[in-house]
């Protein structure tokens, strides 16, 4: 047996020890490595590990209006994904099963492209065969797939990724309002922009993995739902306004000029004790689920002609608010902010007499009075009631440049009103400044020479008649979670207080006798039959003022002594002959508020004439046949006993003709002056308009949806029980024994 001697017995020892100190360096090295670069490591390790990451998407939040009803939501859809790797898998067994399995079922989806991409490429994995289908297409192919299983003869390679589409179930309404939505839910314009952080939610995703024991695990991080937007929008009012607008643009169609009854019309119906907008609609309309299309405004000649670029700028005239974009020179509408600021600061009482002889000579120009022959002396209420316009340059020129310049920014004329819609213009730049001179004064004074937005004008209206206070106009007053939760309450905010209490009672009963004082007044053809109502005309001859374009508009608030709602109209060169007829907005004003304020429980209180009563029965008759004009779904408001507590009145009769040359709003705003102010605003399209609701019978919505409409008795004026057929008493809403007068 051969023995180690000493030397030999060194070496190994040495040897041994060089072997223990290297696998003490690796070790020490491992640890440094793992310290400093474990996580970097592994990654890349779980990185050539089978991985799949799937996006999980999030439902856009609703925007409802005031009364539940839904103006937008987000439906359910699918995208039809093909997995060409797993379709080839176990030697190709489910391919031809899966493709005609497909074909019989989504007959839509071509399956010899199909087969042909996935041959030459079978390595993919992800490939969208379709986008956006509803649940019903996909169906007959989930239940194929459900029957093979059973048969132990799988489908395979095919699988059905989520999505959601935006649907808007009323078409065109609201449409300036709402706004839409075009690829990752991405708002644009109204309510759809402004609050498209609030809608949107946030994105989920689904991991699958391979885990350190080679088994599958799947994880998922949930999608966070977006919120849902309470409007102030009553669908209702929304719909007799829009309504009314493509009347009146049909009747006047191709009346003066080819297109449109007009080049724009505008209307805001507004609470002037909130600020809330119950209703804004102007022309042309759009339909929403269908926002590009151009088939309602331009041929398919003129389409072939537009490069992108031109079909664009088209889509934008159309998709452009007028109420909150477009500006105007307001005319005499602005009569009664002139007044106010005088009676507000003392420069004058309100009880003087001013002389009007047709005409004023300021600062070497000759400005006319509407009516040139001059009405002689008048007193301030008169002279606002006739629209004079020599009355008012005398009160601007009593309260001075400086002072009436402090009351154009006070009412916020020439600020944005930072109401809660995209689109709103800065008009900062279109209004008189410090350097404004006599002549300057003296135009603004009657509303020409400086250019406001119908929101500007509608929501300083508001603080003129409810005491003064300047209320920010808003479109939303809820945030709501997906669980139903109030997020946020948006309460009516008070920015400032424009005028007194006192100075607001006297603009009431100036304005009330524009249009409860006989014909004398200009705005008489507007008021409702059984209704008090104030307000004022406007007609402003647009720049340049030799092409006798004119800007038609009538504000008007009702009941006078306590004002529930405000209806702003204007009407941007009526298709008419003769323009500078403010009794255009006046009657169209008519129209809407005689279906409006019964309709928002606001009852006459005013004895009606014999002409009055005919109206209104021709109405009553008229509501029966014209349940197809007013296609809406409607949360219809029952007391505690189910029965019906509000309700729709049918569609207006239209009021008697004003003599233009004698009683109508005519070239009221008219200067014969240097016309040293410029028009605003961005060009309108000039082309009709879709109908208010397009696509509504299509959508589901039929007669038996509309809401239960409110009838009148002709002589009292009372509502009527649509059940009993009894008059109601308007305070109690009880039956009244035997009837009676109402102003007995």
């Amino acid at each position: 047996m051969t023995r180690f001697n000493t030397d030999m017995q060194k070496k190994l020892m040495v040897l041994a020890m060089f072997i223990l100190l290297a696998f003490m360096i690796l070790a020490v090295n491992l640890y440094l490595i793992i310290r400093d670069n474990g996580e970097a490591y592994k990654k890349q390790v779980y990185a050539q590990r089978s991985y799949a990451s799937t996006p999980l998407p999030f439902k856009r939040g609703d925007i409802e209006d005031r009364k539940g009803s839904k103006l937008a939501y987000s439906e359910k859809v699918y995208n039809v994904i093909l997995d060409s790797k797993l379709l080839q898998s176990d030697e190709g067994k489910y391919f031809e099963p899966t493709l005609e399995t497909l074909k019989e079922t989504i007959p839509s989806l071509d399956t010899a492209e199909i087969r042909q991409f996935a041959l030459a490429n079978p390595s993919s994995q992800y490939r969208v065969l379709a986008k956006k289908l509803p649940a019903d297409t996909i169906q007959p192919y989930l239940d194929a797939q459900e029957e093979a299983k059973k048969e132990k003869t799988p489908l395979n390679g095919i699988w059905f990724e989520e999505d959601y589409k935006r649907e808007y179930p009323y078409g065109s309404l609201a449409c300036d309002v709402l706004g839409f939505t075009q690829g990752e839910n991405c708002g644009y314009f109204g309510l759809e922009e402004y609050y498209n952080d609030v809608l949107n939610g946030t994105g989920g995703r689904s991991y699958s993995y391979i885990n350190e024991d080679s088994m599958m695990e799947k994880k998922i991080k949930a999608a966070g739902d977006g919120n849902t937007i309470i409007s102030t929008i009553d669908t209702n009012i929304q719909s007799i306004v829009e309504k009314n607008i493509l009347k009146f643009s049909e009747e006047h169609r191709n009346e003066a000029r080819e297109g449109a009854g007009a080049k724009n019309i505008g209307v805001i119906i507004m609470d002037p004790n909130t600020g809330e907008v119950l209703a804004m609609a102007s022309s042309p309309a759009f339909n929403l689920q269908d926002p590009r299309n151009l088939d309602a405004y331009y041929s398919a000649e003129e389409q072939a002609q537009m490069d992108d670029e031109e079909k664009l700028q088209a889509c934008n005239l159309i998709w452009r608010n007028f109420c909150i974009s477009d500006t105007y020179e307001p005319g005499s509408t602005a009569k009664p902010f002139t007044v106010a600021a005088a009676l507000e600061e003392g420069a004058i009482k309100g009880d003087e007499t001013y002389n009007c002889g047709g005409a004023l000579d300021v600062g070497g120009h000759t400005i006319h009075c509407h009516n040139r022959l001059g009405d002689g002396p008048l007193t301030v209420t008169q002279g606002i009631q006739k629209s004079c316009n020599v009355v008012l340059m005398n009160v601007a020129f009593a309260l001075g440049r400086e002072k009436w310049l402090k009351y154009n920014r006070l009412f916020n004329f020439g600020l944005k009103t930072n109401i809660d819609l995209a689109g709103e213009v800065n008009a900062s730049l279109l209004v008189f400044n410090e350097g404004m001179g006599q002549t300057d004064l003296a135009v603004g004074s009657f509303g020409q020479g400086f250019n406001t937005t119908m929101i500007q004008v509608a929501s300083g209206y508001c603080s003129l008649i409810n005491g003064g206070y300047y209320y920010r106009p808003h479109m939303v007053s809820k945030i709501v979670n997906p669980e139903g939760a109030t997020v946020q309450d948006i309460e009516p905010r008070v920015m400032k207080q424009t005028i007194s209490n006192s100075t607001s009672d006297k603009i009431r009963e100036m304005l009330k006798a524009v249009v409860m004082e006989g014909t004398e007044g200009t705005g008489y053809t507007a008021r409702p039959a059984g209704y008090t109502m104030g307000g004022k005309t406007g007609t402003a001859e647009k720049v340049p003022r030799n092409k006798r374009n004119y800007v038609v508009s009538f504000v008007g608030f009702v009941p006078v002594d306590n004002p529930q709602v405000l209806s702003y109209v204007v009407i941007d060169e009526p298709n008419v002959p003769k323009q500078d007829q403010a009794r255009f907005a006046t009657l169209l004003t008519k129209d809407i508020m005689t279906e409006v304020l019964p309709y928002m429980n606001i009852f006459m209180t005013e004895e009606l004439s014999d002409t009055e009563r005919e109206e209104l029965a021709a109405m009553q008759a008229d509501f029966s046949l014209n349940t197809d004009a007013l296609r809406v779904i409607s949360q219809v408001a029952v007391d505690e006993n189910g029965e019906p507590v509000e309700g729709e009145e049918g569609e207006g009769a239209e009021g008697e003709d004003a003599d233009a040359s004698t009683s109508g709003d005519t070239q009221e705003d008219t200067a014969d002056t240097a016309g040293d102010a410029t028009e605003g605003g961005a060009p309108s399209l000039s082309v009709g308009g879709a109908g208010v609701l397009d696509g509504a019978e299509e959508d589901g919505v039929t007669d038996e949806s509309i809401t239960h409409q409110i009838n009148y008795d002709p002589e009292t004026g009372y509502p009527i029980d649509p059940n009993t057929g009894e008059v109601l008493d308007p305070e109690t809403l009880l039956p009244i024994e035997g009837g009676g007068s109402f102003m007995d």
